[in-house]
């Protein structure tokens, strides 16, 4: 069982042909609402691939809240420790898509009320747990809570290190596996990733787009390939690998096959629009694997 802790959002998506430049108006193609935030997208790329999920989070008492619970319960994600707040909206992504890129603007909302008395009425879920998973979009002193519970419970933690400016490399003693990508790798560690990589073996797995992701064993790097895409949409990319990642080592996988795994969920999520929608099934995980094998 995956417990994953951490933020949900309404993407509010505007489609373009032209960022627009500071003091610039421009036309977009389509705008539309879609289920997100790092936590839930995770949640649903391991309830998609047959994990049994639990989502702990915060919405509005609202419309996109009740959108929000709704589509977890429809993704075969457990909601029933998702809070609704009566004091503030629920969390929203403001996300502006061209030419298969994207920019974020990303309002708390709700998600800052997740708070260290919420994470004490959970205990007993994280204990039954295999693994747990975070990222930052929720308050710090939270993460803390939550990494010093599953200390002493002695659950495995993996955490995705975004937005990267509020990681405490002190979390590290408390954390299984960081997923960080390159640019936030060198915010947190200030150091070259070669270097980072061999202060923490199989530990920090570092991705790398396109190229896949890489992590030090011990006594060699390990890169392990990305595969060939057409990109329609990058959004929710890394919350696919992050989601296929945790459901890999939940069933047992060794590390090496785990990041090959959550690579291909990876490859697959760009393929389509939305956060969600490009999260793959496991069947269509393991046709790319065995496309890629004969190719």
């Amino acid at each position: 069982m995956i417990t994953v802790i951490g933020s949900i959002n309404m993407d509010l998506v505007v489609q373009t042909n032209d960022f627009p430049i500071q003091g610039e108006t421009t036309f977009g193609d389509l705008f539309t609402t879609v289920p997100g935030g790092k936590g839930a997208n995770q949640a649903v790329a391991a309830a998609r691939l047959g994990g049994q999920v639990n989502m702990v989070a915060n919405v509005g008492n609202d419309v996109f809240g009740e959108e929000l619970i709704l589509n977890l319960a429809e993704n075969h994600v457990n909601a029933d420790h998702v809070k609704k707040s009566t004091n503030t909206a629920s969390g929203i992504a403001n996300i502006l898509l061209s030419d298969g890129d994207n920019r974020i603007i990303v309002v708390p909302g709700a998600n800052y009320e997740l708070s260290p008395t919420q994470i004490d009425q959970v205990k007993t879920i994280i204990q039954k747990s295999t693994l747990v998973v975070l990222q930052l979009e929720i308050p710090i002193p939270t993460i803390d809570y939550i990494l010093q519970v599953c200390d002493e419970l002695n659950v495995p933690v993996l955490l995705n290190p975004a937005p990267a400016a509020g990681f405490d490399k002190q979390f590290m003693d408390k954390i299984d596996y960081l997923t960080p990508n390159e640019t936030e790798c060198e915010q947190i560690f200030g150091t070259n990733i070669e270097t980072a990589l061999e202060q923490h073996p199989n530990q920090l797995i570092i991705t790398l787009g396109s190229e896949g992701a890489r992590y030090f064993d011990g006594e060699k790097h390990v890169v392990v390939k990305g595969f060939k895409t057409k990109v329609v949409d990058t959004t929710g990319a890394g919350d696919t690998f992050n989601g296929a990642l945790a459901y890999a080592i939940a069933e047992g996988f060794g590390l090496e096959r785990a990041v090959h795994f959550a690579n291909a969920a990876g490859s697959l999520s760009v393929e389509k629009f939305g956060a969600q929608g490009g999260m793959p099934s496991q069947s269509e995980i393991e046709e790319r694997l065995i496309d890629a094998r004969f190719s």
